[in-house]
């Protein structure tokens, strides 16, 4: 199927291990996109994968890591996220975004949780 809905599609926590990124996600042959939300006070623990990412902000307000730069993304922001650099984002404020990632052996958001050095946080 060609088309979709974020909305109608299965909404799951992505990562459970490290975050609390919830929404849809469309799977391709090499490619995803996902559609989340994060909870004011949430987010992604510290971790890394070897997929690439980019997330494109909708609403509220980021704080993400990405290797030893921080910054705060508001509607509108991108960040680029390169294959197995440490990473994290917290929800400053109630949020959504839009996530991309390429598939490394079949797996995109789904299925790292291994490979992640997680630190968790309380009330991640």
């Amino acid at each position: 199927m060609p088309f979709y809905r974020f909305e109608q599609l299965k909404q799951e926590t992505i990562s459970p291990d490290y975050s609390t990124a919830a929404g849809g996600t469309v799977t391709g042959q090499v490619i995803e996109v996902g559609k989340y939300a994060m909870a004011k006070g949430t987010g992604a623990d510290p971790h890394r994968h070897p997929n690439e990412q980019i997330v494109y902000v909708l609403r509220g307000k980021l704080r993400a890591r990405v290797g030893e730069e921080e910054r705060i993304l508001e509607p509108g922001d991108v960040v680029h996220i390169p294959p197995n650099v440490v990473h994290e984002i917290r929800a400053l404020e109630s949020s959504e975004f839009l996530s991309s990632k390429n598939l490394v052996d079949g797996k995109g958001s789904r299925g790292w949780s291994a490979a992640a050095p997680v630190t968790p946080r309380p009330g991640r």
